[in-house]
């Protein structure tokens, strides 16, 4: 496995790992991006990343942040900041990360795949999606310059079961973030109350072009379910993601357009890869072979 040699990918902040699951004065090993890296816990908010070399020895210190529920580092020299998600600090929300789950496929397919409306009712049927009532209805797609994010609004879907809060079908209401090539996050109206919305982030660890880890940190306006049976309804609906991702080919991203063909359903996905060629990636997307 070699390190990317990518700018565009290495000069991002990326997720490595869960706080809770090291203790202080603990450690683990891990890959970011083809290069093997060390964290350790130093106190109860405190952390240290290392890469290691073909030795497996300690060399350079990396940038760490330690932030939604995750912990960021980066390898090289990042242009922008972790974003700003507010909602993770409002009193009245749970607070909690749903696991990280491991998907061989380009970190790439993972977010795209989360901004995806039309598998709702066909991969998450009877939850996100009911068999009789499939259509995407039009929405729309900024570029946010000020901040280099992808938003999608405006989004609506009728779901049977659109969280473990909901007691019936409801017409979710949607607002798409893509915050960075590799992290992503959905605002989606709270079950009865329109006024708020559940936010609901994924942070991809690429571990290489098509090995990932996915980190699944959640803010929601729900105090009456337990805990745990939020996160197992988080988990299902990766569960059944990742069935669908692993089996897509080509495992990297085509960005040329003519490679799959898009439609209007698609315009989220139009949008996030052409931000990706804009930014001149090559970690993770699929290029077509000259004839």
């Amino acid at each position: 496995m070699a390190v990317t040699t990518d700018r565009a990918a290495l000069n991002e902040w990326i997720a490595c790992g869960w706080p809770e699951k090291v203790v202080p004065g603990g450690k683990y090993r891990t890959v970011l991006l083809g290069q093997e890296i060390e964290v350790r816990r130093t106190g109860v908010s405190s952390f240290e990343v290392f890469e290691c070399d073909g030795h497996g020895e300690l060399s350079r210190s990396l940038p760490v942040q330690a932030k939604y529920c995750c912990i960021f580092t980066t390898l090289g020299e990042p242009i922008r900041p972790l974003p700003k998600i507010p909602e993770f600090d409002e009193a009245d929300r749970r607070i909690t990360g749903c696991g990280s789950v491991g998907v061989h496929t380009s970190p790439f397919r993972i977010i795209e795949n989360f901004l995806d409306m039309a598998h709702f009712s066909f991969v998450h049927t009877d939850i996100l999606g009911a068999p009789e009532r499939t259509e995407v209805l039009a929405y729309k797609t900024e570029h946010r310059k000020d901040v280099d994010e992808i938003w999608a609004i405006d989004c609506q879907f009728y779901q049977p079961a659109a969280s473990k809060a909901s007691k019936g079908g409801q017409m979710t209401h949607y607002a798409y973030r893509v915050m960075s090539p590799f992290s992503v996050m959905l605002y989606k109206n709270v079950f009865d109350d329109p006024t708020r919305n559940d936010a609901i982030c994924l942070f991809v660890q690429p571990i290489d072009e098509t090995e990932c880890l996915a980190y699944m940190p959640l803010a929601i306006v729900d105090r009456e379910s337990a805990l745990t049976s939020i996160i197992d309804f988080q988990q299902t609906i990766f569960a059944q993601d990742r069935v669908i991702l692993e089996n897509q080919r080509p495992a990297l991203l085509p960005l040329d357009p003519t490679i799959e063909l898009p439609t209007r359903a698609d315009a989220s996905s139009i949008a996030f890869r052409r931000w990706l060629k804009a930014k001149n990636f090559q970690f993770g997307v699929y290029e077509k072979k000259a004839a």
